[in-house]
């Protein structure tokens, strides 16, 4: 067997266990959840959703959303990155459509506009799709101006999940990874809908990007202290010059 044929088999079996864990914390956690009405309308009326959480808090944001009674089913735009393998893996055992793609950079193309328009054109079908706006290597919990470029070509209202459990250990990461431990106590914190208009110019998208930063912090660290775990802190917002295109987990 290659090298190659190796990885991407390693790859995919990390996936499928990662996946494993996720469901497996899921289903023994009691959760508290707050403001789930809104999305909850949501779904009823078919509406098609841009959702959004941070990178640090995958594991679970995840399993929350294809747990919730009446959530439709997500396409989730993950790298094209080795790791970005097990990611995939890990999403679609928990339910989710995956879409490959990186942001693009000079002279090389990694998929990121195409995955865009594979996501626009899901959302105006009626779809639902889910971002982490400050992937794949952050500044931590600073949102890319992708994820706002999605909301105004697509007109799909954004939405805002944040989660956490109180077992639980925070890695030294980027983006400060919460990997939950099961048989504890656990919350869900959701906003309301968010949209950008579809003539909204620079200063305007450069607005919308500022409130859903503050919204997507503000339910994370919520939900923080719903558990009494320590709210973790947004990165410095130069910590990165991954700012451009679309948000790939």
């Amino acid at each position: 067997m290659s090298s190659l044929t190796q990885s991407s088999f390693i790859h995919r079996t990390v996936g499928r266990i990662v996946g494993a864990y996720m469901l497996f914390c899921g289903w023994t956690t009691r959760w508290t959840r707050v403001n789930e009405s809104g999305a909850r309308k949501a779904w009823a009326d078919g509406k098609p959703l841009i959702v959004c959480y941070w990178h640090g808090r995958i594991m679970q944001s995840h399993v929350g959303w294809r747990q919730s009674e009446g959530a439709p089913r997500t396409l989730m735009l993950i790298s094209q990155s080795k790791e970005g393998e097990a990611i995939a893996q890990a999403c679609m055992m928990v339910g989710l459509d995956v879409v490959r793609g990186s942001t693009d950079k000079a002279h090389k193309r990694k998929g990121g506009a195409e995955a865009l328009r594979t996501m626009v054109k899901t959302l105006r079908a009626g779809g639902s799709v889910a971002i982490t706006p400050d992937g794949p290597k952050g500044p931590r919990m600073r949102v890319q101006p992708g994820v706002i470029q999605l909301a105004r070509l697509s007109g799909a209202s954004m939405i805002c999940l944040g989660w956490s459990t109180r077992r639980r250990k925070v890695l030294d990461s980027w983006d400060q990874f919460i990997l939950p431990l099961p048989f504890g106590r656990g919350a869900y914190v959701w906003s309301e809908l968010r949209c950008v208009p579809r003539d909204a110019d620079d200063a305007a998208m450069e607005v919308a990007r500022l409130a859903l930063e503050n919204e997507l912090t503000r339910v994370a660290q919520e939900a923080d202290r719903l558990v009494g775990a320590a709210p973790i802190a947004p990165g410095d917002p130069l910590a990165s010059d991954e700012l451009a295109g679309a948000p790939a987990a």
